[in-house]
């Protein structure tokens, strides 16, 4: 009992900021936003590449979405903007590219360096998010959210088949960042299981902090709750959008640097591990921050007693989750079309 709920919980743990990271993108831009999973294994599978001193497939990632976001700048700006502001844009658009370049430069130096392999991996993949939200979604931005759902979910399979391209069907496992095992009664506890623990607690304290306490925290809120009153106050919705995707970014790919070295990490695994946060977010009705860290925590203690009990049917009883929860929403409020 203690070991599964050991185990739940440490799941649990990442599922509870997967699935903050989905309620923080809908709310803010109505995307359900399925590559979050992406960067998890991305995540993982470019620390790995690092470790080992290779350049990740991901450097050229990274670049051609910068290269592209440019010039989407240079578009946009060249009709209505002036041309410093237009060139301020292409210069913003571009520095994820500058930081990709470092990185294929500086690559043999993350192999001396778990550390330095980690803090690369985040400068690399995390500028990807707002790429993403200016590139592919921007542009819609004003579509259904059925059609952003489908547009996520083709934005899924390019994404992994180019990690397939990238690190190929290999799974990995990376050097965990604790060694050794705590032993409370009859329960060990693995140094990997405290860190995942710990940098959860971290990121759970950080967040309503962010949230509560700086300008950018209080413009996302703003957004999230009424569109066309901030963009009415003066928030710039679209720079709203692209710090969302900045922030469920770096939760995604500090959770795969976290997951790493306690699962095989193959290049569509994110995807399974994505789809857990989204049921958790499910649970808190895509709006709650609180139910939907319960509910992740929920899902995560569920699988780990399915996998005991009844391994053969433990994703059924856990994507069964959702369906009494959809339930009870269907009954509770009015039928929407979108």
């Amino acid at each position: 009992m203690l070991f599964l709920l050991q185990d739940g919980v440490t799941n649990g743990a990442i599922y509870v900021l997967l699935a903050l990271a989905t309620v923080l993108i809908f709310s803010v831009t109505r995307v359900t936003f399925i590559p979050l999973g992406d960067f998890v294994a991305f995540g993982a599978l470019t620390l790995a590449s690092l470790s080992a001193g290779r350049v990740p497939g991901t450097v050229g990632l990274v670049g051609g979405l910068s290269l592209l976001a440019g010039v989407r700048e240079a578009l946009g700006y060249r009709r209505d903007r002036t041309a410093a502001r237009a060139a301020r844009g292409v210069l913003l658009a571009l520095v994820p590219a500058a930081g990709a370049a470092c990185v294929w430069l500086l690559a043999p130096l993350a192999a001396r360096s778990t550390a330095i392999a980690m803090a690369f991996t985040v400068l690399l993949l995390v500028p990807m998010g707002p790429l993403l939200y200016r590139v592919v979604y921007q542009p819609i931005a004003g579509a259904s959210v059925l059609l952003l759902l489908i547009v996520s979910a083709a934005l899924h399979y390019l994404l992994a088949g180019l990690g397939l391209f990238f690190f190929g069907p290999e799974g990995v496992r990376t050097t965990p960042l604790l060694d050794g095992d705590i032993s409370i009664g009859a329960l060990d506890l693995t140094g990997q299981s405290l860190v995942v623990l710990a940098a959860t607690i971290l990121l759970l304290i950080a967040l309503p902090l962010f949230f509560t306490r700086t300008l950018a925290g209080k413009a996302l809120r703003a957004a999230a709750g009424n569109r066309i009153g901030a963009r009415l106050m003066g928030i710039s919705v679209p720079r709203a959008g692209m710090l969302a995707f900045g922030l469920a970014a770096f939760i995604g790919v500090v959770s795969g640097i976290l997951i790493g070295p306690t699962v095989t990490v193959f290049y569509d695994t994110g995807f399974a591990i994505g789809l857990r946060g989204f049921v958790g977010a499910i649970i808190g009705g895509l709006a709650s921050y609180p139910l939907a860290a319960i509910g992740a925590l929920l899902v995560g203690l569920t699988e780990s007693f399915a996998a005991f009990y009844a391994s053969d049917f433990k994703d059924i009883i856990v994507f069964s989750l959702i369906v009494p929860v959809l339930l009870v929403f269907s009954l509770r409020h009015r039928a929407v079309e979108d």
